[in-house]
């Protein structure tokens, strides 16, 4: 039977038919959707692997890594920036290796979409010294799984598979295949030369892998995977591709008749490359384009480098999607310079010169209607006017277009750039006030260690912990907070409030935001605590649950408003407030609600200066 999956639903089939039997996960987009897929495939194959949502992409990887220690197959899966905090366990897990197969599933975001980021995990490959595998389509990711697998048990080392977000959010017809029945009963052997290795014996630790990284290019030399669309012979140009630039190479050639005329190798296995591939294909061609995203890993490993285009010279650019549109100019300028032709016509623009004749309203990114966060982050900027306001990684980063977000680093660095604030001016007598906004989600993921550390320091400010119980920026994943694990099974709760108390902090205070008033008045107290001689951090967790999570507010509890006559048109509440179903009519020069939109919270009653937004009578 064929089936038409997104990528990241077909890497979660690969795993299940190359008999994974343990994956760990934390959420973040482009990846979000495998371990949901991972799980739902188990039970359809009765299986029995086992799948966890984690805390951060660490504790995921050092679950996956025990599981490979005990001679299971183990995946970890996160995107490209939770590599980063992975990156200690990684390191390290290269030296001491593996025993059953342990692959590092990435997914890179070039462009980027949705990430701080658009870093190229191959380069961590590269860092690690540990092989990476870089698919070029849904059904490609799905077939590459068991090879991935196989190398990483050969050899004894993690693997990287680098999941690119077109492949990870395209879809495809696929059709499965029979998952592998692996019979795999934990067993650890003890060997503490090995996994609890000292520095003397990471030195041969060390030593051991370069010679597994040597073993990995030797294999790839001939993998099946690794290989030219035709051998060229004196061709006046050629193009190294890997990943979805291949695929958008191969249908460019292909659509411009030019598939005969240049040839395409393509790399698989981006580390190790290679090499004796490369330098063939390149002896064969006056000139050679090497076309890969985000950045130049392929290129770099290319010695001899006096017949290669790319990023380096400038032939392609070095930041941004390889897009179809950007490879064809890419390739365009190739074929002129090379000799082929004056280079490929122009890109088709109707469609989008037609898009833009239709004046459609540019929309930026906004907090969904009814959303709790917009309440929380309107009373913090009345409580504290005039605040530094640090923030963090989620959907509530969209607080910058109220003016309540500042800074935003990375998970967790709202608690510790507010630390670092409140220190730099206590340097110079400075009463700054901090106030710091994270999700529950990246709270838990690493919120605890940085408030720790503020508590120990003695840093001062007004810490918001916006609870809406759900994962909401990823697609709704459980915290540890609701009870919940990635199976639906239950879980035993862990709330905030102990948390939060356990990290040293005194001052713990729970709110709804949707009560605007009485959150103002809770957020001078905490402010004016952290100013007290006995004060020291202060956390509030403003708690209401996600509207799409709970889809939406029952009917019964949906709070019908609308703007009367004494609206005069000064849109605070659209600048100020930014729902996007509070709407300015430009003929009535008034403010409008559009009721197909509105939530039903009934919180910009509590904005308006004027009062001119009332509760509807019935």
């Amino acid at each position: 039977m064929r089936h038409v999956l997104l990528g990241n639903a077909t890497i979660a089939r690969g795993l299940v038919e190359a008999g994974c039997h343990f994956a760990s996960a934390y959420a973040g987009t482009p990846s979000s959707e495998i371990l949901p897929a991972f799980v739902r495939f188990v039970k359809e194959e009765n299986t029995g692997a086992y799948a966890e949502w984690s805390t951060n992409e660490k504790v995921a990887y050092d679950n996956a890594l025990a599981a490979s220690c005990t001679g299971k197959r183990a995946a970890v899966i996160m995107k490209q920036v939770g590599l980063n905090v992975a990156a200690d366990s990684l390191m390290s897990s290269a030296y001491t290796g593996t025993v059953g197969g342990l692959v590092v599933i990435s997914c890179d975001d070039p462009g980027p979409h949705s990430s701080q980021t658009e870093q190229d995990s191959r380069y961590f490959a590269m860092f690690a010294k540990v092989p990476a595998f870089d698919p070029i389509s849904p059904d490609d990711a799905r077939k590459l799984m068991q090879r991935a697998f196989e190398v990483s048990e050969e050899l004894q080392v993690p693997v990287i598979f680098r999941a690119a977000i077109r492949v990870c959010h395209a879809r495809q017809t696929i059709t499965f295949d029979e998952p592998l029945k692996l019979e795999r009963p934990a067993a650890f052997e003890k060997d503490p030369g090995r996994w609890a290795a000292t520095p003397r014996f990471r030195l041969i630790l060390h030593r051991q892998l370069n010679e597994k990284i040597e073993k990995a290019r030797e294999i790839f030399e001939s993998f099946p995977e690794n290989g030219a669309t035709f051998e060229p012979r004196d061709v006046k140009l050629g193009i190294i591709a890997a990943g979805i630039p291949y695929s958008n190479v191969i249908d460019i050639l292909e659509e411009t008749g030019l598939s005969k005329e240049v040839p395409v190798l393509r790399i698989a296995t981006p580390y190790p490359l290679p090499e004796k591939l490369v330098e063939k294909f390149i002896g064969g061609c006056r000139q050679v384009l090497v076309l890969e995203e985000p950045d130049e890993t392929i290129e770099l490993q290319i010695r001899d480098k006096r017949k290669v285009w790319g990023r380096l010279d400038g032939h392609a650019p070095r930041a941004g999607e390889m897009v179809p549109e950007v490879i064809w100019a890419v390739i365009s300028r190739a074929l002129a310079e090379a000799g082929i032709s004056e280079g490929l016509p122009p890109v088709d623009e109707s469609v989008r010169e037609a898009a833009g004749k239709l004046g459609l309203p540019v929309r930026r990114p906004s907090l969904c209607p009814g959303c709790p966060h917009r309440a929380a982050f309107y009373a913090i900027r009345k409580a504290v006017p005039k605040g530094i306001y640090t923030s963090d990684i989620g959907c509530y980063t969209l607080g910058i277009n109220l003016g309540v977000v500042d800074t935003c680093l990375d998970m967790g660095a709202a608690i510790t750039i507010a630390s670092g604030f409140h220190n730099a001016f206590k340097q110079d007598g400075a009463d700054q006030p901090v106030v710091a906004t994270i999700g529950d989600s990246t709270f838990y993921h690493s919120g605890p260690a940085g408030l720790i550390n503020a508590v120990y320091n003695d840093a001062r400010f007004v810490l918001v912990i916006l609870d809406n119980a759900t994962t909401a920026m990823t697609g709704m994943q459980p915290t540890p907070g609701t009870g919940v694990r990635a199976d639906g099974s239950q879980a035993p709760e862990l709330p905030l409030e102990r948390v939060v108390k356990g990290c040293g902090v005194d001052f713990v205070r729970v709110c709804d935001p949707y009560d605007v008033k009485g959150m103002i008045e809770l957020v001078k107290e905490a402010h004016a605590y952290t100013r007290g001689p006995e004060g020291k951090v202060a956390v509030i967790i403003a708690r209401h649950p996600c509207l799409i999570n709970i889809r939406g507010i029952p009917p019964e509890e949906r709070i019908e408003v609308e703007v009367t006559d004494e609206c005069n048109g000064c849109k605070f509440c659209i600048e100020r407030f930014e729902c996007p179903s509070l709407v300015f009519d430009e003929e009535s020069e008034r403010v409008t609600v559009d009721t197909l939109t509105c939530a039903g919270c009934g919180v910009c009653v509590e904005v308006c200066p004027r009062g001119a937004i009332v509760v509807k009578e019935v």
